[in-house]
């Protein structure tokens, strides 16, 4: 199996409210044995128009991933980041293996 990662890219229109996400998700995120890889509000933007907010979470497998994102513990976190960004990407792509 290989690691699979989320690529999210959002900006962020209510900070308080997005402020609960983060810490909550984090523990999940333990459970399916995943790891933040990069998170940073202040990425530059080489190429394209960039977002607020862009991070990479590892997986160990993409199936873990998609349990992580399908876990009824997440679904209330979900309708938290929802409310509170705007134009999210959220990418599950494949580990690059040669």
């Amino acid at each position: 199996m290989a690691a699979a990662y989320y690529i999210n890219s959002y900006d962020i229109v209510d900070m308080e409210l997005f402020s609960q996400y983060p810490p909550a998700v984090m523990t999940l995120l333990e459970k399916y044995g995943a790891s933040v890889v990069a998170s940073d509000l202040a990425g530059v933007a080489v190429e394209g128009s960039p977002r607020m907010m862009n991070a990479i979470i590892r997986f160990p497998s993409s199936e873990a991933a998609l349990q992580c994102y399908e876990d009824p513990e997440y679904q209330p976190l979900k309708a938290i980041r929802l409310k509170s960004v705007r134009n999210c990407t959220m990418v599950l792509v494949q580990a690059f293996t040669s």
